[in-house]
């Protein structure tokens, strides 16, 4: 089977990367005001360098900057929205045992998008890597799901039609930024299709004052306006997530309840997927991914433990998926980043890069060098 040249790849990773120890003191002086805005970068940079020469020896074809330099894997990109602020609110986000930081977002006025720091986050990367530069964004829906119709200026979005409308047109103007920035890979990460496949939250969703049956097809719709006028050359993926901090989860369930519309009628080049565990369902979903072009990564690898999991037994698992979706149609990945924030999972540097190895090395048993 040929190698794939353009991502994603057979060995592929969701994006970040544990924060080594030299970068999580950094940041603790710098919210302390014991060192400046430029101490830190300098840091940054010296880490991110560092983390992506370990990407590089390990095998991968691309590589991310870790996420190093933010401390949320959504809010610091939505902050920087026009008219999107980072707020304090009375407890963190509730996990399977662990609450994050009391911190969330809210829609203040008219979203758009006018500058980013994220966009020259990207041009560092770039300048510092032999191979393919890959981008991590949150998607679009996430900014909505989570938060509610209750995180939304009443008086500015009085109907949430135009609130999806202008969120879309944001994210189209960030798309052309990161890629006049030189990004041709750029991955959207997503919790709401995957949450929404949970009973449970589906129930919260309503508590917020939405209707979660509908939200499919408005992200849908959503998602696709952001992406009208991708230039042909860039690939744009998605990462569906059940939850990711300190190595626990929020949600359980298949991936049915939206498989058919994200799958079939979202306009991404690809999908990395949730399945490293019993509670990410099985393959079945898979069957609606149309023939041809789209990729789906396999989360076959866990990124919330450091034991190595038997690659005969990853074997079997994509043997199984390929009785759903050819397997030149698949790739293989961790299941999600290894620090979604600063905190980062419950493993050691040495086993997560350990881990990324091992998936390289499968992917050239699986698929050929």
């Amino acid at each position: 089977m040929a190698p794939r040249t353009t991502p994603p790849f057979r060995a592929d990773h969701v994006g970040s990367l544990l924060r080594p120890v030299p970068l999580k003191e950094a940041r603790a002086k710098h919210a302390e005001k014991k060192i400046t805005d430029a101490q830190l970068r300098e840091i940054e940079d010296r880490e991110i360098e560092k983390a992506i020469k370990k990407q590089e020896d390990v095998g991968l074809k691309l590589a991310t900057d870790g996420e190093f330099r933010r401390s949320w894997w959504q809010f610091d990109f939505y902050k920087g929205l026009d008219n999107v602020e980072l707020y304090t609110v009375g407890e963190g986000i509730q996990f399977a045992g662990v609450v994050t930081k009391a911190e969330s977002v809210r829609v203040t006025g008219k979203i758009g998008f006018t500058s980013h720091p994220h966009v020259e986050h990207f041009k560092f990367l770039k300048a510092h890597t032999k191979v393919t530069p890959k981008m991590t964004i949150p998607a679009p829906s996430t900014l909505h799901f989570r938060q509610g119709r209750g995180s939304i200026d009443r008086k500015t979005y009085p109907e949430l039609d135009a609130y999806f409308d202008d969120v879309a047109k944001a994210y189209q103007k960030a798309i052309r930024a990161l890629y006049d920035a030189g990004c041709r890979y750029l991955q959207m990460d997503d919790t709401a299709w995957s949450m929404i496949c949970d009973p449970k939250e589906r129930e919260k969703s309503k508590g917020r004052g939405d209707d979660p049956d509908s939200l499919p097809a408005k992200y849908a719709a959503m998602t696709n306006k952001a992406l009208e006028g991708k230039p042909v050359d860039m690939v744009v993926s998605m990462h569906s997530c059940r939850g990711n901090f300190r190595s626990t989860f929020i949600a359980s369930g298949g991936y049915e309840f939206v498989a058919e519309r994200l799958l079939g009628e979202v306009k991404l080049d690809g999908y990395f997927l949730e399945y490293d565990t019993e509670r990410s369902g099985g393959f079945e979903p898979l069957r609606f991914l149309p023939k041809g072009n789209k990729i789906v990564v396999l989360g076959l690898v866990t990124s919330k433990s450091g034991k190595l999991e038997s690659k005969d037994s990853i074997k079997r698992r994509i043997d199984e998926a390929t009785k759903y979706v050819a397997l030149d149609q698949l790739c293989l990945s961790p299941q999600c980043g290894f620090a979604s924030t600063e905190e980062g999972n419950v493993l050691a540097e040495d086993e997560q890069w350990a881990k990324l190895r091992m998936i390289v090395e499968l992917a050239d048993e699986v698929w050929g060098r």
